[in-house]
């Protein structure tokens, strides 16, 4: 890709989306709703952003929009430029339907007057039926692009993929690999088979891939090379994506997807074991930090156009790694620091490679424990929640051993170019440097945010969380203590040599309170 060649030529990101129309897809989703948020605070410019968007749960698109607007994300566009919200425009469609299920008016108001579009709508849902996770990542992608052609003045497509689209391989590249079936045949398959031969089929046609996810989206990315022509078009690939790094609020996140769930639970002590290679880099990544790098890459396609599709891994682990034995180590630092209410027993666990020894801890630290549990609140005649909160989380957990079990190396030459090419302004209000991330400010602010965002626990309450906290401690303390003077005794029941070490240690601590001089 060419630079520009000086500075008077150089048009600044905001100023490219001056009175431009953006459409959105997945912009209900936790990256969309920071995508739109962004556009409207650092692209004040913008003419509209229209939200793709389908009634749910008996509310329609009117309410599902005022409902996003008002949630603490757009906390500063509410207060400071209020006007703002009023260039998201819903368009009602759903990504299932045929052209989306847009309705004909509403399809040539996005002809006529879109220039930007960005799609992050799919399932992530790793255990997510092949049929439906076709329909929505391919189909929907397919039929997007086909909307697409018939824009008038389309600048750039920016497709959110994953970096793990590719997690066959070790080493991932920019480039778009060769798929494992031809895309158009799967979709044929999946119109024409019924579900009990597809779900028969699944583990056959993901073959090393560990979920239909990134066998769809691998699927995807090369149908869109096939199908988007001459478009402006470019790739997103995030590794694992987490809270926010500083905009619009460090620390915000609003799902439980991927490692969250499972540090919400571990910090209210409800989860203490997991397989995982601790010493392997865990590739995470800011959500505003992709975000911005998806706001740079629709100036940079439409700017320079570069030939073919641009590939972009927005990734960590090259320049800025952190193992996950680092990762869960802060974390539990900072939820002891920063506790969360109502705790079920003291936040404490570790990772385990070894899977023999981690199913036991599984059933020892987990199910067990459980199962007590919810005896107690039978008998207390409170509703047992315990052993399903725990099958959830086990699930969770082996969702992603998988991923906690190998590294990958994920190539970002495009990423760093991209960073060169940018204004020093624009680098500073589109930031997406991996290099600058410090993490032990970061994870602090993710606890905080899971504190505050997931949970709504207002800070006043962290006195009250702090004390029990220390409860827990010396609870956690002394039956840690008693399970090992439980399994001295049984091993003291069943060996001499044993109970003839329990006596010399016993009679040196007499011999040792005896030298200490009374006070």
């Amino acid at each position: 890709m060419a630079t520009h060649s000086g500075p008077y030529d150089y048009v600044s990101v905001a100023q490219f989306f001056h009175d431009r129309s953006v459409f959105v897809t997945g912009g209900t989703g936790f990256m969309g709703k920071v995508l739109v948020e962004k556009l409207l605070w650092s692209c004040p410019g913008i003419k509209n952003i229209y939200l793709l968007m389908r009634p749910k749960k008996g509310q329609d698109v009117a309410a599902r929009l005022a409902e996003l607007i008002n949630a603490p994300l757009f906390d500063r566009v509410r207060k400071e430029r209020p006007l703002e919200l009023n260039k998201i425009v819903p368009i009602t469609g759903d990504i299932t339907e045929p052209e989306l299920g847009i309705s004909q008016s509403d399809q040539n108001l996005l002809i006529q007057t879109v220039s930007i579009v960005f799609h992050s709508a799919a399932t992530v849902r790793f255990d997510e039926a092949l049929k439906l996770s076709v329909t929505i990542n391919m189909l929907g992608t397919k039929q997007l692009v086909e909307l697409c052609h018939r824009m008038l003045s389309l600048k750039a497509l920016i497709h959110v993929s994953t970096a793990y689209s590719n997690c066959d391989r070790e080493e991932v590249s920019e480039v778009i690999y060769p798929p494992p079936y031809d895309p158009e045949k799967i979709i044929q398959y999946m119109e024409c088979m019924d579900d009990d031969l597809i779900q028969t089929l699944t583990p056959k046609l993901i073959g090393n891939r560990p979920n239909t996810y990134t066998f769809t989206k691998a699927l995807a990315e090369s149908m869109l090379l096939k199908e988007s022509g001459n478009l402006p078009v470019a790739i997103v690939r995030p590794s694992i994506v987490l809270s926010a790094y500083r905009e619009p609020v460090a620390g915000w996140v609003d799902n439980w997807n991927g490692p969250t769930g499972l540090i919400a639970a571990a910090g209210k002590g409800l989860f203490r074991t997991m397989l995982c290679h601790e010493d392997h880099v865990m590739d995470l990544v800011p959500v505003d930090m992709v975000i911005n790098l998806m706001i740079c890459a629709a100036w940079r396609t439409a700017t320079a156009r570069p030939d073919g599709i641009a590939v972009y891994n927005c990734c960590t682990g090259l320049h800025r790694p952190v193992t996950w034995k680092e990762f869960l180590g802060l974390c539990f630092a900072f939820m002891r620091k920063h506790p969360f209410g109502n705790l079920v027993w003291y936040p404490d666990g570790r990772f385990r490679s070894n899977r023999a020894m981690n199913t036991l801890c599984c059933y020892t630290l987990h199910t067990i424990p459980a199962y007590v549990l919810d005896l107690f609140l039978r008998l207390s005649g409170k509703k047992p929640y315990m052993v399903n909160v725990q099958g959830k989380l086990d699930k969770a957990s082996k969702s992603l051993e998988y991923f906690t079990s190998q590294q990958w190396r994920f190539k970002d030459d495009n990423v760093r170019q991209l960073v060169t090419v940018l204004s020093s302004e624009d680098r500073q209000t589109f930031h997406f440097d991996v290099q600058d991330i410090n993490w032990s400010t970061y994870l602090e602010n993710y606890v905080l945010g899971i504190r505050n965002f997931i949970f709504k626990e207002h800070p006043g309450s962290l006195h009250k969380a702090r004390k029990q906290l220390r409860k827990l401690f010396w609870m956690h303390r002394m039956t840690q203590l008693m399970a090992v003077l439980l399994m001295w005794q049984v091993l003291m029941m069943r060996s001499s040599t044993a109970r003839k070490m329990w006596f010399v240690m016993l009679d040196m601590i007499v011999r040792i309170a005896r030298l200490i001089p009374y006070v």
